[in-house]
């Protein structure tokens, strides 16, 4: 399995639709996945509008790539990228895509690359359609980067989990973002997915079946920096760490004790004495 120090990826912006403020934490996380060894920004740096990003291009060695708009109303970046990440994806000297958007229209062009066998990373926001998420390999929302969990074993609790993307209202978006999966469920099916007969399953294995089957999924959507804090704030779960790698399972169940159980329990012991009594 390629690690990150031998995959070369493009990282390919959007910037006509992606905001400036998120450049240090976008290449920071584009580290994660690879060797970003093309990075490039799309727009018309004719116009006012990207001015913020005119600083951060130098500062992280990223190049403009100048799409003047020929007619009012249609997005002519759109296509230079497109037509520059086919080229890329032909000469054979990338391994992986970043695609830096929330627009849909790029929807088909990471399908195109998955049918290459090209890894796909989204990166946008949570007003992101889903065609787009879910054409990726793995989506990263923009507004959990640079933030820590705020429920993290070394922090103190109590956050709710949207409070790490809180930042989505802070943008003025209109768009109502999805809804975030519920906690307990997929990670109950992970884990059943591939526990062993006792009911363990290693921690990065129910980690690979979640960035699978959910392109969005990351523990900081839920307040936490890493999957194994996430799920040992979970009363539901057992985690155990000794020599080896993070173990997980569902916490056993004790059957809730009643009066009505108590009574039974009594009635059956008695029987049991005066029968043994009269033997």
């Amino acid at each position: 399995m390629p690690t990150p120090e031998n995959v070369r990826l493009a990282v390919l912006i959007d910037a006509d639709n992606t905001s400036p403020k998120h450049a240090a934490a976008l290449m920071e996380e584009v580290a994660k996945y690879g060797v970003p060894t093309v990075k490039r920004a799309y727009g018309d740096w004719t116009t006012s509008h990207l001015g913020g990003w005119r600083s951060k291009l130098p500062e992280h060695a990223i190049q403009p790539m100048l799409q003047v708009a020929y007619t009012v109303g249609k997005n002519s970046t759109d296509s230079a990228l497109i037509i520059d990440a086919m080229d890329l994806l032909y000469s054979g000297n990338v391994d992986a895509f970043a695609i830096v958007s929330s627009d849909s229209d790029f929807t088909r062009l990471a399908m195109r690359l998955r049918e290459s066998a090209k890894t796909v990373y989204g990166f946008g926001m949570r007003k992101t359609p889903k065609s787009l998420v879910n054409a990726c390999n793995r989506f990263i929302f923009l507004e959990v980067l640079g933030t820590k969990g705020a429920t993290d074993e070394e922090t103190a609790p109590s956050a709710g989990p949207m409070d790490a993307v809180a930042a989505v209202d802070a943008e003025g978006s209109e768009d109502e973002s999805a809804p975030l999966p519920d906690l307990r469920e997929i990670l109950v099916a992970a884990i059943d997915d591939v526990s062993t007969d006792d009911g363990w399953a290693h921690l990065g294995q129910v980690g690979q079946v979640l960035t699978t089957r959910y392109a969005t999924f990351d523990p900081r959507l839920y307040g936490f920096s890493k999957l194994i804090s996430l799920a040992r704030a979970q009363d539901y779960l057992d985690v155990e760490q000794n020599e080896g790698a993070p173990r997980v399972r569902q916490r056993p169940t004790t059957p809730k004790v009643t009066s009505r159980t108590r009574t039974r329990t009594t009635k059956k012991t008695a029987a049991k004495k005066t029968a043994k009594a009269a033997s």
